[in-house]
């Protein structure tokens, strides 16, 4: 499946969750998705993914514009600015995640599953093979259509799976990992519509991506396995994928991935420390080897002649030792 036509002004995106402050790795993903759109002239368009309401954090949503803005990022459309595809949160776009999963639905793409939490989680921890993505096994992708019936008709509650034929593995040409997906299996099936009656995030950023007519998606590493789901969904519902790049994620100095629970690496805490965005911005340029120092440089300046496939992918991802930023 390729991309879709390249656009005279490119089209990038960065969609944070106003679920915690925005700390080193998200700003790592940020800015190069920032740089690979300016040094091209592109539109930038911010979107908050707000959609797991129970973990949003009143407030969170503007402090992590404020945060990006201060860092020296700027974007041409999203919840602050509007624009031609707002609304630019994803808690009120329900209505078009609803049109895609009633396609889906019409088209028999999806059916329902009546398992629950706990019963996903053991039927996973079945044996599979080493590294293998832990799949959902199909255990209601067989219930006949009169037992289908019978739950729903008592109530029982229930999500949309997506159905994935045993033969499909979408590939694609990562902007940095190059050739991806041949080594791969065909993802389990992954719920699409949630027992809440939300989108799942799957189906959310598909349609946000093509309503908003995004050609380039970057993000960490850690959403390779998203992408083909994704790419499927693209398919079912009749659109051309964006090309993606997945850049390397930062770890703590505990070799886990960076997140809220590090402290210290977020940039409202660096902010207060009295750290420059410059002095940021340098030491995640020298982390990701665009630049050989970590002394002090401005977003904008690094976004003459950058390109993202000279970014070498990293496994596992790049170490953020606190001392970067002393």
């Amino acid at each position: 499946m390729g991309s879709i036509p390249f656009m005279t002004r490119p089209r990038g995106r960065y969609a944070p969750s106003p679920t915690g402050e925005v700390h080193l790795g998200n700003a790592s993903s940020a800015l190069l998705a920032w740089l690979s759109i300016r040094a091209r002239s592109g539109t930038f368009v911010m979107r908050m993914e707000d959609l797991d309401r129970p973990r949003v954090r009143p407030g969170l949503a503007g402090r992590i514009l404020d945060d990006l803005a201060w860092l020296g990022l700027d974007w041409d459309e999203g919840p602050d600015r509007g624009g031609p595809h707002a609304p630019y949160d994803q808690g009120s776009r329900g209505a078009l995640y609803r049109v895609a999963f009633e396609r889906l639905r019409e088209a028999g793409r999806v059916y329902p599953c009546f398992c629950s939490r706990s019963d996903v989680a053991a039927a996973a921890s079945a044996p599979q093979l080493p590294g293998e993505e832990r799949r959902y096994p199909g255990t209601c992708r067989g219930l006949t259509s009169f037992e289908v019936a019978e739950r729903l008709q008592r109530g029982a509650r229930h999500a949309w799976r997506f159905r994935v034929e045993r033969d499909a593995c979408p590939r694609f040409l990562d902007l940095v990992h190059g050739p991806w997906g041949a080594a791969e299996s065909p993802p389990g099936d992954f719920v699409v519509w949630r027992s809440d009656e939300v989108a799942a995030y799957q189906v959310a950023v598909v349609v946000d991506d093509v309503a908003m007519e995004i050609d380039e998606v970057v993000r960490g590493a850690d959403l390779l396995p998203s992408t083909a789901k994704q790419l499927l969904l693209y398919e079912a519902l009749g659109h051309s994928p964006p090309a993606f790049g997945h850049v390397p994620l930062l770890l703590g100095t505990d070799g886990a991935r960076l997140s809220k629970r590090h402290a210290g690496t977020t940039l409202r805490e660096l902010r207060e420390r009295g750290l420059t965005p410059e002095r940021i911005v340098g030491g995640l340029a020298y982390l990701l080897g665009l630049r050989r120092s970590v002394e002090p440089v401005s977003a904008r300046s690094l976004a003459d002649g950058f390109r993202l496939d000279r970014l070498r992918p990293v496994a596992g991802g790049l170490v953020a030792d606190a001392s970067t930023w002393r």
